[in-house]
């Protein structure tokens, strides 16, 4: 069978390795299927594009994984188009974090043939075997299908326990000369990027997440050790993104990886998410000296009320403590910070940003978003509870417009006051980092001129 795998175009001239529909091309390819990738994201081909190739290159299945984000969500309804109206038109399968939490509606929505809900791995297997010999779908765990014009919800599966068992990324049928060049903080211009993953899944239940795969799952230190090297070597990789949502999932995890880290005697830059409950002087320590130049902190508030609201399992001593320890020891951090949920008021909304001015490094410019309630969270069933919301169709076709924008107002703040209110605080945001760029600018000049700096290669080549 030949399967052609989707990246769509983000828009974007920075591009974001796929790692889900490589961790899927990987799975196809053991399994000896002739996979493609078509890469959108890279060239920016019109939508259009997509029907003129498949009505000239013969496919049995095609592929797209989406999140569920606005952006994401109305360029799967274009490209499915661009899919439908083909007359070679493939087999169509989509999946991901957009379509797994209500796959009937994106069926409808898409035309799609089939939905793989949660993780792709192992359900990819039964799947395409099962299109290869033309045999039901019915007993596949993990899908929504299509019977004439019935759409059937096979039971869900079940995560993969083992997350060493999964295949690699296939890397090299991607074009990763142009994926390594995403920047992040605490990378040097020559350092080359690429995420990697050391495990799956996250243990906290924070409200206003969707989780497609609850509890985490550690890959054995030795096998993330032994991926790193290989990104090293083969693709010249200098700086490693670890993507899953936890690699400090706890103390004793953290030091373990590390520690491996530091053995194996590999000397690479990292960055990964973390929990500031771990954020201690000792662990932090052992992180930098492993590699660690930056930390992303889920923060999300710093108001003790509102953060025990969303489950955050956090306060803000915690917050304040881990954060400082981190910056003093030369990290950088990545402070987010969401306004909307339960409990937040336009003083909690002023503490956040008083915050952010006096802790951000620097090395990211911040902004606060509104708290955006996506289909399968509980913060999406509370407002369905509360009447703010109806369903699905109701978040992505009335309510979810755009990510900077209100979709549900779980506050007592008037919409036109709550956006009033975000502009304001995102204009002392960006005031602050930019007058911060500005002394920094300043202090370049004066030493370049007046200390006769020869280390400064000039304005034009930074």
């Amino acid at each position: 069978m030949r399967i052609l795998l989707v990246v769509y175009d983000n828009d974007s001239y920075v591009h974001w390795f796929p790692q889900g529909l490589a961790y899927v091309a990987a799975v196809l390819r053991n399994q000896g299927y002739d996979v493609d990738v078509y890469s959108q994201d890279l060239h920016h081909w019109p939508d259009e594009h997509l029907t003129k190739y498949l009505d000239e290159n013969v496919y049995d299945v095609i592929g797209i994984s989406v999140i569920a984000g606005y952006y994401q969500y109305k360029k799967l309804l274009s490209l499915s188009e661009a899919v439908n109206q083909s007359k070679k038109r493939p087999t169509y399968v989509i999946g991901g974090y957009g379509p797994t939490p209500d796959p009937e509606y994106f069926m409808e929505k898409t035309g799609a043939d089939v939905v793989v809900m949660g993780e792709g791995e192992e359900t990819t297997v039964e799947l395409f075997e099962a299109f290869e010999n033309k045999k039901s779908l019915a007993s596949i765990l993990g899908i929504a299908w299509k019977d004439g014009n019935k759409v059937n919800i096979n039971p869900r599966r079940g995560v993969i326990e083992d997350v060493d068992s999964i295949a690699w990324p296939a890397y090299d049928l991607f074009p990763i000369e142009n994926y390594r060049m995403m920047r992040e903080p605490g990378c040097d211009n020559s350092d080359f990027l690429l995420p990697m993953m050391s495990g799956r899944g996250c243990t906290f239940k924070c409200t206003f997440c969707y989780r497609m795969d609850p509890g985490f799952r550690a890959r054995n230190p030795e096998a993330i050790i032994e991926e790193m090297r290989y990104l090293q070597v083969d693709f010249g990789i200098s700086y490693i993104v670890f993507s899953d949502d936890l690699l400090m999932c706890s103390t004793p995890r953290t030091v373990e990886v590390c520690e491996a880290i530091i053995k194996s005697g590999l000397k690479i830059k990292w960055n990964c998410s973390g929990r500031l409950n771990y954020a201690k002087p000792d662990v932090l320590n052992l992180m930098k000296e492993a590699g660690c130049v930056f930390i992303n902190y889920g923060i999300e508030s710093v108001d003790n009320e509102v953060l025990k609201n969303m489950k955050k399992g956090l306060n803000y001593d915690q917050i304040i403590d881990g954060v400082s320890t981190t910056r003093d020891l030369g990290i950088h951090t990545g402070l987010n910070i969401i306004f909307g949920n339960l409990g937040d008021t336009p003083d909690t909304l002023q503490k956040s940003v008083d915050f952010l001015k006096e802790y951000n490094d620097g090395g990211q410019q911040r902004t606060i978003r509104p708290v955006t309630p996506y289909p399968g969270s509980p913060l999406f069933f509370e407002a369905i509870n509360r009447g703010l919301l109806k369903d699905s169709r109701d978040f992505y076709e009335e309510k979810h417009l755009n990510s900077d924008l209100l979709a549900v107002n779980f506050t007592d703040i008037p919409d036109d006051d709550f956006h009033a209110l975000l502009a304001d605080a995102n204009t002392q945001l960006a005031e602050s980092y930019f007058a911060d760029k500005l002394s920094d600018t300043k202090s370049v000049i004066q030493n370049l001129y007046y200390e006769k700096d020869i280390t400064f290669r000039g304005f034009r080549q930074t």
